[in-house]
């Protein structure tokens, strides 16, 4: 039987190269997204017709729910919807992130901070705790899966973006904690921490400093070039697989290097 995933942040960038990579590793994927704007974020979010189009990639293979990761009710029916449309649930990936509150920090408003904060990291454990006792029940032989993605900003620190460096040091720190907590379930979880990746965050993040795209931010990373959301995507799905088993509170730089440099 094939495995089954749920995928946050899956309307575009990293969620949606992640949902197409598990899809053709053999999964079949409960897309979740919120498909609406965010107060106090700056830019737009993905639209309904975004996370259609992924749907539409994959046909049975994937489901397309609409519901904010910050809602515990709306990461219950996540679950629920996967064990009751697709008949089991054995890895979810934390893929949903938003980046705001530009600016020095005492520059900040609460809203924004919070903006930040909720999405980051308030999402990822609304997803864990709703996703657990399914998890758990599988039994240690399932290989069950968690994955959140970070960034290469939750090692470093990242001028006038102090609510994301921190949102994202939390995430990375959030897993560590549950990875130690999940061990003796045959769960493992860990992260991914991309560097300067193709994405929406990416263009937001060049407009706090000022930069006409984020093309800029290449020349941050040894490789010389931006991250495509398929190469995170990879890693990703090699987290959910049967080969990573010896690995769990683990935070894998994808990065070009960045973070070494």
């Amino acid at each position: 039987m094939s495995r089954v995933a749920i995928v946050t942040g899956a309307a575009r960038g990293i969620g949606a190269a992640t949902t197409d990579a598990l899809v053709n590793d053999g999964y079949r994927v409960i897309a979740v997204d919120r498909c609406r704007d965010i107060p106090d974020i700056a830019y737009a979010m993905a639209t309904p017709a975004d996370l259609d189009d992924v749907v539409d990639r994959h046909g049975e293979a994937v489901l397309g729910l609409v519901g904010d990761v910050r809602s515990a009710t709306d990461m219950q029916l996540a679950v629920e919807t996967a064990t009751r449309h697709f008949g089991r649930l054995d890895a979810v990936v934390a893929c949903a992130g938003v980046i705001g509150a530009g600016g020095p920090l005492w520059e900040i408003s609460d809203q924004a901070w919070d903006a930040v904060w909720s999405v980051n990291v308030l999402g990822t454990r609304r997803l864990i705790e709703a996703a657990a006792p399914t998890l758990i029940a599988n039994g240690t032989q399932a290989n069950g899966r968690v994955v959140a993605v970070a960034s290469a900003a939750g090692s470093i620190g990242l001028r006038h973006l102090a609510a994301y460096t921190a949102a994202k040091h939390a995430v990375v720190g959030l897993i560590r904690g549950v990875a130690m907590d999940f061990a003796e379930f045959g769960v493992t979880a860990n992260v991914v921490s991309p560097g300067s990746t193709r994405t929406a965050i990416l263009e937001a993040s060049a407009k706090v400093y000022g930069l006409e795209s984020g093309e800029a931010f290449a020349a941050q990373q040894p490789i010389g070039r931006l991250i495509d959301p398929i190469e995170i995507a990879a890693a990703i799905t090699w987290l959910c697989s049967p080969a990573s088993s010896a690995l769990t509170g683990a935070d894998i730089a994808v990065d070009g290097g960045m973070t070494v440099s």
